[in-house]
This record gives structure tokens, C-alpha cells and sequence, in this order.
């Protein structure tokens, strides 16, 4: 199979579009100011060919910050898209319309995978569709955009969850995700006076969240909006993190970018190497692909600004780019499998 990847720093669709021909998939990456126009002008230069897209920055070999980006799924692929609606209250509502779109792509063994972009309530709309990826085997990866929009097949929606059914012609797919955290020795942190609906955690071991964040890290109360690129909070589930981002402070307590609920465990995390964590990912993914066709990834906002700020985010994409075709976005949150995860790489990767 083949994705090609085109960009218009000045906002030019038809510039972003150029070389593509006979897609079978495209995702619109855009700015806010021209989303809704070029998820239209998408649908008029390919009507009827599926159609995926956010508000948020594209990449490939960089990040094109402004303007518009697309991948094209071009051969070797099979894809359905669709929208899940009113994912805040009835996730559950259009879940055949999933179902019948899985059925149409007649998914095999491992090559099927799902591509999904969200407006919110990530892990509500995670839950729901966890039974559809056991009872089919898929694998799958995406994350949220900005704005609180989505498009699907030409049109505009917030409130939602937009979604690619692809299968793989040509092999197998497999999804990963990349987590450069690791806990802090000697942290237990429990949660209470949380509220879900906030994302808010009220108090960690009986005492102000916020104080006991700002003590066991020796910073001071300015730097805590920035601290979490560095030590997000953590929930181990198993062997496995759960990263949480903090978003902002709230009185005494912490807002975050995923739910902690009351009596949770948790820890604080660490940043490990940031080359050691994605040499240790591409060895992987070599390791389990004799061949590559392409990579499809989401790189949450929070790792942006940190790779950005340690100048090496041009290195990062480079290794990446060593695995063949590699294109993504840089998302608000991100998904993988059934999980709702933060400061998270997530990819999908078609043999």
C-alpha cells in the first residue's frame, strides 16, 4: 500500500493535493480559520472517496504549523469512513453504522486497522467501540483535534468521532504506542475529591493536590503549567502507564486532560531519553516487519512543545522517517486500541 503526503503552508488545498490521484483515503490536517472551507473544497476535488479530518498541525519530514495537510491512501487499501454523533450523551447510537462499515471492508486476519479522530469524550467513545475491535480483531489508533470539530466525508461535526476503516491489501497491520515516561521510586499518590466531569483531582494523600505536586517536585506555583512535559502524573495498570497531563490549577486542586477517579493510585513520571525511547520503537517495529509500506501516526501536543523546546523534534521525525513513509498529526489527546492515553506517540504501521 501507499500513502502519499502533501502540505500548503499558505492554506492552499489544491497545492496540499498536488500528485494525488485516484485515492482510496484521504485526512485533512487544517487550521481553524480554513477548516470547514477545505473540508469542503476536499469533497469537491474527490467526491465520494471516504474522507477523515481535525483542526490540527501535519507532519512528515517537519511539522507544517500553519496551512493544510493531507494523506492520501492511494493503493493497496481498502476504507470506509463514517461518524459516530452525539458522543457525549449516546455513544452508543450509530455504533452499527461501525459494524457494517467493518463488515463491507471484509477484514482479515491482521490487516485491518481503524484510524479515529475525535471532538471529545475520548474514552467515553473508546469504551463503546471496544467490544466492535475484540469481536473483529481490529487494531486501533487516533487521537483528538482542536476546536472541537471533526469532518467526515465532506461534512462538519462537533460532538463526534470520526473514523477510517482501512485494510491492508498488500499485509498486515499493527498498532503502537511510544510512552518516553517512566515512574518516580517511592511516589504513591492516592486521589480523592475528585470530580470526573472536570478532570480534577481535589486532593493526593489527604492534602492539597496542588501542594503536594509543588513539593515533591521543588518548583514553585508559576511552573506548574509548563512542569508536566516533564513529570505528568501517572496510573499504573499493570505493568503499563497510564500518563495523565495536567492541564491547569483549579483552587487547591488540579485539572487534568484525562479522568482520575477517587482512591486511584497514582505516581509521578519522569521523562527518559528521548532518543533511547523512539531507537527502542523503530527497533521494534523493524523487528516485527520484514517490510514497511508506511506509518500513520498521532504525536500528542504536549510532546511537540517538549521536543520543540529541546530542539530535537526535526531528529525525531528523521528516525521516524527511517522506517519509510511516515506522515501524522499532532493531536489533543491520543488513542490506542482501547485506551485513552496523554503525552503519547500513537501509529498505526502497514507492512
Amino acid at each position: 500500500m501507499k500513502i502519499h503526503y502533501g502540505a500548503s503552508e499558505s492554506g492552499v488545498l489544491s497545492e496540499a493535493l498536488r500528485g494525488v490521484s485516484n485515492p482510496k483515503l484521504l485526512i485533512l490536517m487544517s487550521t481553524a480559520e480554513k477548516f470547514e472551507e477545505n473540508v469542503e473544497k476536499l469533497e469537491e476535488a474527490f467526491p465520494g472517496v471516504p474522507s477523515i479530518g481535525c483542526i490540527a498541525m501535519g507532519y512528515s519530514g517537519k511539522v507544517t504549523e500553519k496551512g493544510v495537510t493531507v494523506a492520501a491512501f492511494t493503493e493497496g487499501v481498502a476504507a470506509a469512513a463514517n461518524v459516530l454523533e452525539k458522543v457525549s450523551s449516546m455513544p452508543a447510537r450509530h455504533i452499527e453504522r461501525l459494524e457494517h462499515d467493518v463488515e463491507s471492508i471484509k477484514p482479515g486476519k491482521d490487516n485491518t486497522a481503524i484510524i479515529d479522530l475525535c471532538a471529545g469524550n475520548d474514552a467515553c467513545v473508546l469504551t463503546t467501540i471496544s467490544p466492535v475491535l475484540k469481536k473483529y480483531g481490529l487494531q486501533l489508533m487516533g487521537g483528538t483535534g482542536d476546536g472541537g470539530k471533526i469532518s467526515c466525508n465532506g461534512k462538519v461535526y462537533s460532538d463526534a468521532m470520526a473514523y477510517a476503516v482501512v485494510k491492508n491489501e498488500t499485509g498486515r497491520v499493527k498498532a503502537y504506542k511510544e510512552n518516553i515516561y517512566v515512574p518516580m521510586e517511592g511516589i504513591r499518590l492516592i486521589a480523592s475529591k475528585t470530580n470526573r466531569a472536570d478532570y480534577y483531582i481535589g486532593e493526593l494523600n489527604g492534602r492539597s493536590a496542588k501542594q503536594v505536586y509543588i513539593e515533591i517536585l521543588g518548583i514553585s506555583e508559576s511552573d506548574i503549567s509548563t512542569q508536566t512535559f516533564k513529570n505528568p502524573l501517572g496510573k499504573m495498570i499493570g505493568d503499563d502507564v497510564c500518563i495523565i497531563s495536567l492541564k491547569e490549577i483549579k483552587g487547591t486542586g488540579l485539572c487534568c486532560f484525562r479522568q482520575v477517579n477517587d482512591s486511584d493510585i497514582l505516581t509521578l513520571l519522569e521523562a527518559r531519553d528521548v532518543e533511547e525511547v523512539a531507537q527502542s520503537t523503530i527497533d521494534q517495529i523493524r523487528s516485527d516487519f520484514g517490510r514497511i509500506s508506511a506509518v500513520f501516526s498521532v504525536n500528542c501536543l504536549f510532546r511537540y512543545l517538549m521536543f520543540t523546546d529541546n530542539g530535537n523534534l526535526n531528529q525525531y521525525l528523521g528516525k521516524m522517517g527511517g522506517l519509510g513513509m511516515h506522515c501524522g498529526l499532532v493531536g489533543y489527546g491520543e488513542h490506542y486500541n482501547s485506551q485513552f492515553v496523554n503525552q503519547t506517540m500513537t501509529c498505526v504501521v502497514f507492512e
